[in-house]
């Protein structure tokens, strides 16, 4: 029983400090509103600081000092769900997350020399964010009722350019550190009246974690109207550790934390809480893209990116307060797969100082049937975007919409012993707006 209380909901909050357009997995690829407007196919274009995320070779093209200041606000995906739940049995149900809006900021500087093919750069953003809530009396709240991952990423970079070759090439860091809570209410399975689980309590979980890794990037021009890009980020492993609360609400939940007290009413409830520390490690991507320039005004883009999901095969969590001893290296299968994402965009120079985008993007899912749930309800997906640029010699203002359907999404994984998963069907969309404004000095 207690394991169900505090192994499910804890490995729920550790999961989703994991990662990758709107990308499959948790991955925000919508990093520089320019590449947004074309589907986020950019690997070889790359000509603006923005690169520092898509492909940090392309910032040794850039001149003197550039700064690139923006956003992406993601109208988070009103998730609907209809079927069964663990928690409830075999009665039909239509849920609803709770509809809300998450902003990723982004800040890139880029600086090359004027006597050396030298560029330095510095990418602030937020590559891995998650926001997603079920109302508190949902069929899901004993699997998750609020959780939110906050990440903020630091790159460092330097790019070198080989004129001779009209080739650059550049490495750098990428220091992650991320704030996560989860809440949810913790049930277990009543073996006297199976349509009605006994609820334990509440249980709240608050953590931090840090990690570095780094990214290399290459971009080569050998004519004037094509360009070929190749960007490469490592994993990262997070060390993550916080604390883990729970709040019995009944004599069933006061047991469950070891306590032998007689519960008598809601006022008695009775609190644990403990350490809990654990290791995760972000995938690895590659991406490859090819930009033609069939014309001076058109230049078109395709973008293959392979993200190695696989490296989220399982949780293992480590507890301090003996009252959570039984947790302790129970390994809990997540089970992801390698994923792909093709995109392919384009531009359109209307005149001289403003520009049209537009891209599409097909993303594939790396979370198998047997480990997907509501916190994240992924799918295959498809991207639609449109933008536009505005500029002279000295600023740029960069606007884009994307709008991202995932396929629906049946699964069968529910197991009412253990009061989780589903039998039923999810369906999401969510909606982008980014802006972003470059300053050249």
């Amino acid at each position: 029983m207690r394991r169900a209380l505090v192994y499910t909901a804890v490995g729920a909050a550790l999961l989703a400090t994991a990662p990758a357009s709107h990308g499959a997995g948790l991955k925000i690829s919508e990093q520089g509103a320019k590449a947004m407007g074309m589907a986020n196919a950019f690997v070889a274009q790359a000509d603006d600081p923005s690169a520092l995320y898509y492909n940090p070779a392309g910032i040794a093209y850039l001149k003197g000092l550039q700064v690139n200041l923006g956003s992406v606000v993601i109208a988070v995906p009103q998730t609907k769900f209809t079927g069964t739940t663990g928690l409830s049995g075999t009665s039909e149900v239509n849920e609803m997350a709770k509809k809300d809006l998450f902003i990723a900021p982004s800040l890139y500087a880029t600086y090359t020399l004027e006597t050396l093919p030298l560029s330095f750069g510095l990418g602030i953003n937020s590559i891995y964010p998650l926001a997603k809530s079920w109302d508190d009396s949902s069929s899901f709240r004993n699997q998750m009722q609020n959780i939110a991952v906050k990440p903020i990423n630091f790159q460092p970079t330097v790019a070198y350019r080989f004129d001779d070759l009209n080739l650059a090439v550049a490495a750098g860091l990428d220091v992650t550190h991320a704030i996560v809570t989860l809440s949810k209410s913790a049930y277990v399975p009543d073996a006297n009246n199976p349509n009605q689980p006994t609820e334990l309590g509440q249980l709240g979980l608050d953590g931090t974690s840090n990690g570095i890794g780094y990214n290399l990037g290459l971009k080569w021009k050998p004519i004037k109207e094509l360009s070929f890009g190749v960007a490469y980020r490592s994993q990262i492993t997070l060390k993550i550790d916080g604390d883990a609360n729970f709040l019995a609400s009944s004599q069933a939940g006061a047991a469950a934390i070891g306590q032998a007290a007689n519960f008598t009413s809601y006022n008695s409830r009775i609190r644990a809480t403990s350490p809990v520390s654990s290791t995760i490690t972000l995938p690895d991507s590659l991406g490859l893209g090819i930009a033609w320039q069939p014309t001076e005004k058109l230049t078109l883009e395709f973008d293959a990116e392979r993200t190695g999901w696989s490296s989220l095969d399982q949780l293992k969590f480590d507890f301090d307060n003996t009252q959570f001893r039984n947790f302790n290296n129970q390994p809990q299968a997540l089970n992801w797969n390698d994923a792909w994402c093709y995109r392919t965009g384009g531009q359109y120079s209307y005149n001289k100082s403003i520009d049209l985008r537009a891209g599409f993007a097909y993303d594939t899912n790396p979370i198998p049937d047997s480990t997907l749930g509501p916190i994240l309800p992924d799918a295959d997906r498809t991207n639609l975007s449109f933008g536009m640029g505005i500029h002279n010699d000295y600023v740029s203002l960069d606007m884009a919409y994307m709008w991202v359907h995932w396929m629906d999404r049946t699964v069968s994984n529910q197991n009412n012993a253990t009061l989780t998963g589903e039998n039923g069907t999810f369906k999401s969309d969510a909606h982008l707006f980014g802006t972003s404004v470059t300053i050249k000095f």
